[in-house]
C-alpha cells in the first residue's frame, strides 16, 4: 500500500513546492513509483514538472468535487516513475464550494482510496494556508513533512501548524504522523542559518531530518525550465540534497 505524505507549512516561500517536486523526482530515480498531487491553486508543482497549467482540464479540483475519478486526472511527467495530478487556478474556488458539504474534510481521502495501491509514495504539495485544502491533505495523509526555512522567522507559525496537526489527529485522522521537519534554504556562511539549525535541532531533536537542503542556484533555476533538479542538473548540490532526503525517507519507511 502506498504511503501518503503531505508537504505542508502555512508560511509561503519555505520550499514546499521545491521539496514536493524534487522529492518526487528523487524517489522516482530510486525506483519508487510516485504520484505527486498539486493541491495549491498557484499550481507551481504542475508547471515545475513541465505541464502547461492553462492546458489542464481535469485535476485536483475535480477529484475534490468527485466529478471525475483520480485515475482520470493522472498525467505522466518527464521524470522517471513520477505521475502527477495537476492543479489549475480554479482550485481557489474549492474552499467555498466544499464549505456546506458533509464530510468535507474527507473528500481527498475518499478520492485517493482506489489508487493508493498503485504507488509506493503519494506526495501532496499543500497550499500555504491552513484552510480546507490543507485540511483535506492532512486528513488523507499518513504523515507530513514540514519544510522550515533557515531564516529569522523560521519557527514563527510552526507552533500553529503543529497544533493543526494535533487537532487533525484528534478529530479526522488518528494515524497522522510527522514524517519530519526539513530545514531548507540553508547557507553555511550565515550565522543566522546556523543558529536556526541549532534551535530547531535542540527543540525537536528526533523529528528533524538529518538531510538539510542548502541554498543552491541550480535549484531555483530548475522550475523555470519545467524540470526537477534531478533532470536539470543531477550533479548539483540541490540534487544531492534531495536524493539524500529520499533515501532517508525510504530507510525510515522500511
Amino acid at each position: 500500500m502506498g504511503k501518503i505524505i503531505a508537504i505542508a507549512n502555512q508560511k509561503g516561500g519555505v520550499g514546499k513546492t521545491t521539496t514536493s517536486v524534487n522529492l518526487a523526482a528523487s524517489l522516482g530515480v530510486l525506483e519508487k513509483k510516485v504520484l505527486l498531487i498539486d493541491a495549491d491553486p498557484q499550481a507551481n508543482a504542475t508547471s515545475g514538472l513541465g505541464i502547461d497549467v492553462d492546458s489542464v482540464e481535469v485535476g485536483t479540483y475535480q477529484i475534490l468535487e468527485h466529478t471525475v475519478s483520480a485515475k482520470d486526472t493522472i498525467v505522466k511527467t518527464s521524470s522517471p516513475n513520477v505521475d502527477l495530478i495537476p492543479a489549475h487556478i480554479d482550485l481557489v474556488a474549492i474552499e467555498i464550494e466544499l464549505v456546506d458539504k458533509k464530510h468535507r474534510e474527507y473528500m481527498l481521502q475518499k478520492a485517493l482510496a482506489p489508487i493508493i495501491n498503485d504507488y509506493d509514495y503519494i506526495l501532496i504539495d499543500c497550499a500555504p494556508s491552513l484552510g480546507l485544502l490543507t485540511l483535506n491533505a492532512l486528513t488523507a495523509a499518513n504523515s507530513v513533512v514540514i519544510p522550515i526555512q533557515c531564516e529569522y522567522f523560521a519557527l514563527e507559525g510552526l507552533g500553529k501548524l503543529l497544533n493543526t496537526v494535533k487537532s487533525v489527529q484528534k478529530i479526522h485522522n488518528a494515524d497522522l504522523d510527522i514524517e519530519g521537519l526539513l530545514l531548507t534554504m540553508y547557507d553555511s556562511r550565515l550565522r543566522l542559518s546556523n543558529q536556526v539549525v541549532e534551535e530547531v535541532q535542540k527543540h525537536f531533536s528526533d523529528m528533524v531530518f538529518k538531510t538539510i537542503i542548502q541554498r543552491n542556484v541550480r535549484l531555483s533555476e530548475a522550475p523555470s525550465y519545467g524540470e526537477s533538479i534531478i533532470n536539470y542538473d543531477a550533479s548539483s548540490k540541490g540534487a544531492t540534497n534531495y536524493l539524500s532526503l529520499a533515501n532517508e525517507i525510504i530507510e525510515k519507511n522500511k
